[in-house]
């Protein structure tokens, strides 16, 4: 079995004390949100109806002025717990990625076992259920997203572990900064991207990235100062950033460890009018 040789940072709930300051970096935008770790409270999960012995953080949905075409949500799946039918659409496609715990995910009658950097993706339309397997509660991203076909191309389930795929470091940097892609990018039948991108301390994005992908950053590990729009905002592991179209971002990586966050984006594919 396949053993987590990273961290990854997942919400346990809570609240905060009474003397606690309201002051945090919480912030919505019309280019982009910031959901910090400590807004993600007992108070603010919903249960599903699909789903037992599970509640959930919603941290993306569409929303007029923000991302308006996927979902994310972090689900904690209570040991047992999970769903025989979790996707109530059926053009509906979903990528999971565990962060902790243990799940058995079937697809479309064939079982695997996620260990925390697991992920599955399952195309839209196809049957599939999760079970909690551990003696902890499991906590997993699950991305939502409606299909868009392409004639000749139907993607097909993928279940792996991210630490077994080498990661391709971006020209010039020396391995600095670095993409691991649980997608294959050339493959026209995928129409999203989930990667987990990582920073050695002090390393940058260095210039402004503007472009049509809308995305969903979720920071798995280490901190940062990240460039959204006009503003350059502070991160840290656990906490949440959602892109609309076209809003420019960069960042400097803080140290003193990697900072590498899970990223999604929607890809390959013509520009709809």
């Amino acid at each position: 079995m396949t053993t987590s040789r990273t961290p990854y940072y997942a919400p346990h709930g809570g609240h905060p004390p009474q003397t606690d300051l309201l002051t945090d970096r919480a912030v919505v935008t019309e280019a982009y949100t910031v959901i910090p770790r400590g807004v993600l409270r007992d108070i603010v999960t919903t249960v599903l109806p699909e789903w037992r012995d599970t509640r959930s953080w919603v941290l993306n949905r569409p929303v007029a002025g923000g991302a308006v075409t996927f979902s994310q949500t972090i689900l904690e799946v209570a040991p047992g717990g999970g769903s025989e039918a979790p996707e109530p659409q059926s053009e509906v496609e979903g990528f999971l990625f565990l962060m902790e715990g243990e799940v058995e995910v079937v697809i479309v009658g064939e079982a695997h076992r996620l260990t925390p950097g697991g992920f599955a993706f399952v195309p839209a339309g196809e049957q599939w259920s999760l079970r909690s397997v551990g003696d902890d509660a499991a906590r997993l991203h699950w991305i939502r997203k409606r299909h868009q076909p392409l004639e000749g191309h139907r993607p097909k389930p993928v279940v792996g572990q991210e630490q077994d795929i080498e990661p391709s470091p971006m020209p010039g940097t020396e391995g600095r900064w670095r993409t691991t892609r649980m997608l294959d990018p050339q493959d026209l039948a995928f129409d999203m991207h989930v990667n987990i991108v990582t920073f050695e301390p002090g390393a940058s994005i260095p210039f402004a990235e503007t472009h049509e992908m809308e995305h969903g950053l979720y920071v798995l590990e280490g901190k940062a100062v990240y460039r959204l729009n006009a503003d350059w905002v502070e991160v840290q592991e656990g906490d949440y950033m959602s892109l609309r179209a076209f809003c420019p971002q960069a960042c400097y990586a803080g140290g003193p460890g990697p900072f590498r966050y899970l990223l999604y984006k929607d890809v390959n594919r013509q520009v709809e009018l």
